[in-house]
């Protein structure tokens, strides 16, 4: 149990280091190149939905704004996010599991082989043996070899 609470402090600890990582890509690279086409911020990007939208004579906010630069800016940086952590760490994960598990099941199917293999001989050692006797005068009741008298 305790192994697996250190194992989760760690996993908060770097998530939460690794999601600054991605903020910053996110912001410098990604929202730049999509900006091109006007501004350079995504947060900058919104649309008015009801007038007038702005900034009124007292410094408070006019109107109703729908801030969608900002929540495209937050999709892009989850979708990053994920991208990176399946790519990285799930999908070799995935197929590290995936090979032990078919060297588990390699193990099992030749300990079968050697455990049906050795019951083969077993039988056949027994079908001699009992033939032997047969042949030496020995007659066999019931599967138990017995003697003449």
């Amino acid at each position: 149990m305790r192994g697996n609470v250190v194992d989760l402090a760690v996993a908060v600890v770097i998530g939460a280091a690794f999601t600054s990582i991605v903020n910053s890509v996110v912001k410098g690279l990604i929202s730049p190149v999509i900006g091109l086409a006007g501004t350079q911020s995504l947060d900058a990007y919104k649309s008015c939905i009801k007038d007038p939208c702005g900034v009124g004579a007292d410094g408070k906010p006019t109107g109703v704004e729908l801030l969608w630069g900002s929540v495209l800016n937050a999709a892009l940086t989850f979708l990053i996010t994920a991208a990176v952590v399946y790519f990285l760490m799930v999908l070799p994960m995935a197929k590290y599991l995936a090979k032990v598990e078919q060297r588990r099941r390699a193990k099992e199917g030749v300990k079968e082989t050697m455990e049906i293999t050795e019951l083969v001989v077993l039988k056949e050692i027994r079908d001699e043996l009992v033939a032997q006797r047969s042949a030496n005068g020995r007659s066999v009741q019931s599967g138990a070899a017995v003697p003449r008298l």
